[in-house]
């Protein structure tokens, strides 16, 4: 039986929530750095409040952002990983990582519709470490809304990838239909009281259920 899914909280921005979060051992903490998010952390926290959290992979969530203000955040705030959820190009990728610390790790998401977009760009691109499958928004995220996971069966995916879109309690159990399964399971909306607010009992009890 191959290993459950990690896990991945999304949007956080309340520095005794993370705490928490932190204390049931989730592998990845996510932090958005878009301001038209309602989730948006710097409204929230100082970048010097989120590099005093004492956890590996920290993820910063940019949309559309330039090189040098994501490698500033980066730095700032120690981040692990740039998670890129806009219209980031092959070569904008490419010259970012060129930036980066060495050890900084890059997730690309696919924002997926209707059908599955073309991934050729970036599913061969070397300096992409994971790819983030998501439900497609014009609001970038967090709709809660959850895309046909059957499309990703239409993939030979050659690299690992995050599954994220209206996650929940409820639906986890229609992993079992996707053939490759992701690396990790990404949180945000379906796990909160309020936008940026999370329910951290509800995040607990997913993990349970998970690894049961």
């Amino acid at each position: 039986m191959k290993p459950a899914p990690k896990i991945k909280v999304c949007g956080l921005t309340d520095l005794n929530q993370i705490r928490e979060i932190i204390d049931l051992e989730i592998d990845y903490l996510g932090f958005i750095f878009y301001e038209k998010s309602p989730r948006y952390v710097l409204n929230h926290l100082a970048p010097k409040e989120i590099a005093s959290l004492n956890h590996r992979q920290k993820v910063g969530v940019f949309v559309n952002e330039t090189t040098e203000k994501i490698v500033q955040i980066i730095t700032e705030a120690r981040l692990n990983l740039v998670q890129l959820h806009g219209d980031e190009t092959s070569d904008f990728i490419r010259d970012l990582k060129s930036k980066l610390p060495q050890e900084t790790q890059i997730i690309k998401v696919i924002r997926v519709g209707e059908t599955m977009p073309d991934i050729s760009d970036f599913s061969e691109l070397s300096e992409i470490d994971f790819l983030l499958f998501d439900t497609d928004s014009k609001a970038f995220g967090g709709t809660g809304k959850r895309f046909d996971w059957q499309l990703l069966n239409e993939l030979n995916l050659t690299k690992p990838y995050f599954l994220s879109g209206g996650i929940s309690n409820e639906n986890i159990g229609k992993i079992s239909i996707i053939k490759q399964k992701p690396i990790a399971l990404d949180l945000n909306s379906k796990f909160e009281i309020s936008a940026g607010n999370k329910e951290v009992e509800l995040i607990k009890n997913f993990k349970l259920s998970l690894y049961q």
